[in-house]
């Protein structure tokens, strides 16, 4: 019995230790889209940023633009607590977006804390909106750099290789979809979704108005049948009286 039973807490501690080691790292900064990113298109993305210690906060973020596809327009939303700066950079080779000639694009947005920043046990989603995205990739790599209150600094910078396991640091990456017909990305499709739902709004009140048309006229020829059904008993009741004094 007594062996047994070291051969099962053997096995569970070699399990739980397999466990441990498959476990991927969920803390680390990401980016994602509201909605869609469509290639050639533009898109309002979200930089999360969690806080993994227990003894600092979080009171800078910056994010490395793509020097490979440069994006000549990028746009913060306000952050309460936080003052956004963004740095713009010199191409060597100039971007041409609707007929114009683009000389400079993003290279760097930099995020700080004028307040307590992101504590432990919490996170914070720093919003941007970009484009014009490539069409010739399939997804942008940006490099983040995380500062803590103790002047720790996380370098958020390895690039996922196919294959390979999820490095210890890796790099927000932001998946690319494919080319939409008006190159406005999720808000566009979006607001065609909204054109369909009115349309189809519209419809239904129109079914609507029609069928309480066809319910008045019902009720107006009830109530002309009602009125003759009564008139009809009446000369009924009078004729029967007159044939009775007659008689």
């Amino acid at each position: 019995m007594k062996s047994l039973t070291r051969v099962s807490l053997a096995a569970g501690v070699a399990a739980s230790a397999v466990l441990v080691l498959s476990v991927p790292a969920f803390a680390h900064v990401s980016v994602s889209a509201e909605g869609q990113a469509a290639k050639g298109g533009y898109a309002t993305v979200n930089f999360k940023v969690p806080n993994e210690r227990d003894d600092s906060a979080t009171t800078k973020l910056e994010v490395t633009f793509p020097a490979d596809h440069p994006l000549a327009s990028v746009m913060t939303q306000p952050v309460p607590g936080w003052k956004a700066k963004v740095t713009k950079t010199k191409l060597k080779k100039p971007l041409e977006i609707h007929g114009e000639k683009i000389n400079e694009a993003v290279s760097k947005v930099t995020w700080t804390a004028d307040g307590k920043g992101i504590e432990p046990g919490t996170f914070q989603k720093f919003p941007l909106s970009i484009g014009q995205l490539p069409e010739d990739a399939d997804e942008l790599v940006f490099k983040a750099l995380q500062t803590y209150d103790n002047k720790d600094v996380v370098r958020w910078i390895e690039p996922q290789q196919k294959g390979q396991d999820e490095p210890d640091f890796p790099a927000p990456a932001l998946a690319l979809t494919a080319a939409s017909d008006d190159h406005h990305g999720g808000a566009a499709a979006s607001d065609d979704k909204a054109a369909k739902s009115d349309a189809k709004s519209g419809g239904k009140e129109e079914s609507a108005s029609d069928s309480d048309s066809s319910d008045t006229t019902a009720r107006t020829l009830g109530i002309v049948g009602i009125v003759v059904g009564a008139a009809g008993v009446a000369f009924g009741v009078l004729a029967g009286r007159r044939r009775g004094a007659t008689g």
